[in-house]
Parts: C-alpha cells; structure tokens; sequence
C-alpha cells in the first residue's frame, strides 16, 4: 500500500477567517485530491497528528475530518495500515460525474452542525447506545392505540385527497377541545397542522420574519442545534437560565432593538435540552415584561404533556391576554416521532398566512396521519396514553438518576427533571468533547454534545432516560465513565 509521505503540491491550509468550518475545508480538499486522481485509490494518507500538522489544525478536526470521509466511504481504515483512500465505487462515480461542489456550497440552507450531522447518521447504526436522542423507546409505542385506530380509520375513509390548507377541520376541532384542558382558548381558525414543529418553526422563520430580525433563547436551547433560523438570515442571542427558567431580564436595551423585529423563543416546560421547568412566578414575570417591551413569544411546548408531579405548569399560551404568544405543540415526543403531525396556535391572520407558506412547501400534512391522531384523541385513548407514559418515564428516570449516582458522582454535576426525557449533565473537568464523541462512537455509544446546544462551549452531555433501557443505560454509563476518567487523565498529565 503505497504511502502519502507528504501531499503533493503542499501549499494549500484550511482558511481560518472564512466562515466554511475549517473540518469542512479539509473534507472538500481530500476529496479534490482524490477526483482529480492526485491521491490514488489504495494510497495511505499521513497520520492524523501530521495531517493536524500540515494544515495548522487542532487534531480534534482532523479527526472530525477523517471521521466524515470514513462514513461517506472515500477513506477507510484498517489495523496496522492507517487511513487510506477507499476502493469504493463512489470515489470512482464522483470522479466522472458532474462536480457538485460548488453549487452545495452556495445553497442558503446553512448545512449541520457536524456533531447534529454524525448524531443523524449514527443514530440509524444498529446495536449503537443512543444515551442522548430525542425519541421515545419503541418498547413505549402504544401499539394497541394505533391499530384500533388504523382500523377505524380504514373502515370509515372513503378517499385520502388532499387536507384543507390548515389541516383536517375535524383535527383541528379536536385540537381545540384538547387545549381547552390546558386553559388555551383556540378556535379552529387559530390552528395549523403542521408536519411537526421543526416545520412550524421553519414556517415562521421564513414568513412572518425579515431577514436581520434576532431571536432571543435560552442559552443552552434546542434551537441553537438547529440552521433554520439562521439560514433565513436571523440572528440568535442566548439568555442564561436558571433553575426558575429564562434570566428575562438579561434582554436589555443593549440587545433589544424597537427598531428591528424581535422576538423571544422559548420552551418553558421539560425545557430541551437541560430538563428545566419554568416556574409559575417566571412565568407570570416573563410575560409581563415581553407585554411591556412589546416582543412576541414562540412557545415550544412539545413536552408539556409529559410532566410527572402533580398540578402541573400552564402554559405561557394560557396566560396571554394580548395575542402576544405563539404556541407550538407536537405528538412527536408524546405519542410517536414518525407521526410527524403537530400544530400551531395562532391569530388568525398569522394561521392564514403560515397556512398560505405551508400549502406551497407540501401542500399540507398528510391526511392518513391526521385521521389516525384524530381517532387516537377522540376514543380517548391519548390521554389515557400519556397518562401512563409519564409514570413510564418517571420510573425510567429515577433509574437513571441512581445509574448516574452510582457511576457519575465524581465525574458530574445534573439536575432533576420533572418531566421530559432529559438530565443535565455538566462535567467537572475540562475534557475535550470532540474526542469524547469519537471515542464513544467507537465504543458503540451516541453521545449528544451540550456545545452544539449552547452559545458557548460547555463541557455538558444531554442524557435521555427515554430511549434505552435499564441494562442498555447502565451498560452505556459505565463505558462512557471509564472514557470520561481516561481523558481527565491524559488532559492532566
């Protein structure tokens, strides 16, 4: 196997001052070298601490790097023989067709962050620990529900055309009903269907925002994991919290800007990814400051219905008295991600025009799975679902809680949730994230990063308690322990 002792015509280095991630300049170069035919299949590439070297890199994104290339099959690696340029036929299709490159590069869609994209391509590999997703355990589908209701549905549908431009109105008017529970009056004008609240959230960045407006989040915030925002040309600020929830009044005149649209985004309750429930008095505070400053609020509640104690929280959206509040709800955390059905509560001259967006993107969310969720909420059995899943998931995160005690206490620091699928974790030392990533991915355990939520880096991890089982999450913990103390080590040495 022939050896890259050094790259040919080495005078290329990543650009620091562009905006391109140096990981992604690197991958872009590899794959010129190996198109043009400059590095041959078979040809081994120097060691990652050379490679670091060459390109005036930390080693971190070399391996970032490597890691990608690996995945989309032009690298491959191989005990004893190093990184090497892979005989797979993709190298050898790209190389004769069309270069793309360039038109990828220039997309206004802003692309991942790398960790958001590793964790998507990872989280389809069987057998891997997924000790960070945001989804249910397929062990708490509610099978049972769903086959009835198929059932029903398949008795009684006559055609599947396509849904009214804000939904199915017998959807909405069981939405309607449902959120009267939670002390949100909605009429079915004032709701969209949406194909989950990730569209909901792209409706609005692209239809009732201009481009320059600043979105005001929790720092950390799911959100911030998210491009959406930023690709429509909007400008995301962070706002700390605490155990009560949102520090609002940390938006102060030096960020807030009458003169250009501004809102604030927020998820109050089970907050993601940090777990944190937004207290009654925060709550009532929060809105009366934004009334004052006049600044709008998208609330994200899509786990507000998993809430253990008792008496739990309103909704901001139950509080408006102003139609100042977006509200945001979902069955994807609540009932089953693959449904893809969620809904928007909104005046109705914003449900028109999201409703107007939304019927050019898709034309509407599917019909089957409206009917399906209306029959699921109307038989009843949504509530005496998520009444179930919530003791489920209580039970599921006390024994996360002692795994974590058991194996963590020296290593971290975490809340308590009181609902949701997520612990806190923050380490108590400095390690580097990128290297416990790839470790653990190595180790077979998806790691959830808590930089690529937060506005800073951070040395936290998102735990979900939802998703693995007992001996899956105590498997998953003790591996990432030993990680966590080798790294401590070798970072103190």
């Amino acid at each position: 196997m022939r050896q890259l002792n050094r790259i040919p015509q080495n005078r290329w280095k990543p650009d620091k001052a562009s905006s391109i991630p140096l990981y992604t300049q690197i991958i872009r170069y590899i794959c010129e070298r190996i198109t043009s035919g400059d590095w041959k299949i078979g040809m081994r590439l120097p060691s990652q601490r050379q490679l670091a070297k060459t390109f005036l890199v930390n080693r971190s994104t070399i391996v970032t790097a490597m890691n990608m290339l690996i995945s989309d099959g032009l690298l491959d690696t191989a005990h004893g023989a190093g990184t090497y340029v892979s005989s797979n036929p993709w190298s050898l299709l790209i190389h004769r067709s069309v270069n793309w490159s360039h038109y990828v590069s220039t997309g206004s869609f802003r692309e991942n962050l790398p960790s958001v994209q590793a964790i998507n391509r990872y989280e389809a590999t069987p057998g891997i620990l997924r000790l960070g997703t945001g989804e249910l355990s397929p062990d708490l589908f509610p099978r049972n529900y769903f086959q009835t209701a198929i059932e029903k549905v398949s008795r009684s549908v006559s055609s599947l055309g396509y849904a009214e431009p804000l939904g199915l109105l017998s959807l909405r008017k069981t939405l309607s009903s449902l959120l009267a529970k939670q002390d949100i009056s909605a009429s079915p004008s004032n709701i969209l269907v949406t194909s989950g609240s990730l569209q909901a959230l792209q409706l609005i960045s692209v239809s009732i925002l201009r481009a320059g407006a600043t979105v005001f989040t929790e720092s950390p915030s799911y959100l911030k994991s998210l491009q959406l925002f930023q690709s429509a040309g909007l400008h995301l600020k962070g706002i700390p919290l605490d155990k009560d929830g949102l520090e609002y009044w940390r938006i102060s005149s030096s960020f807030f800007d009458f003169h250009r649209q501004t809102l604030l985004y927020t998820i109050p309750t089970n907050h993601n990814p940090t777990g944190i429930t937004m207290s009654e008095r925060r709550r009532h505070e929060l809105i009366e400051f934004c009334n004052h400053l006049q600044l709008p609020i998208i609330e994200d509640d899509a786990y507000g219905s998993l809430y253990f104690e008792p008496n739990p929280p309103k909704p901001l959206k139950a509080l408006d008295k102003n139609d100042a509040i977006i509200y945001l709800g979902t069955t994807s955390k609540s009932l089953a991600a693959g449904l893809r059905v969620g809904w928007l509560v909104a005046p109705e001259a914003i449900v028109q025009r999201l409703g107007d967006v939304k019927m050019q993107m898709d034309y509407g969310a599917s019909s089957l799975s409206q009917l399906i969720l209306t029959e699921i909420i109307e038989s009843g059995n949504y509530t005496t679902y998520t009444k179930q899943l919530q003791q489920k998931l209580l039970q599921r995160r006390n024994m996360a809680l002692t795994v974590l005690n058991e194996y963590f206490s020296d290593l971290g620091t975490w809340n308590i949730p009181k609902g949701g699928f997520y612990i806190w974790v923050t380490l108590r030392k400095r390690i580097p994230m990128e290297i416990l990533f790839c470790k653990a991915i190595k180790k077979g355990i998806l790691l959830n990063p808590g930089d690529m939520y937060d506005f800073n880096p951070n040395h936290s991890l998102r735990i979900s308690y939802a998703y693995l089982n007992k001996q899956e999450f105590t498997k998953g913990i003790q591996e990432l322990a030993i990680l966590i103390r080798s790294l401590s080590k070798n970072s103190s040495s």
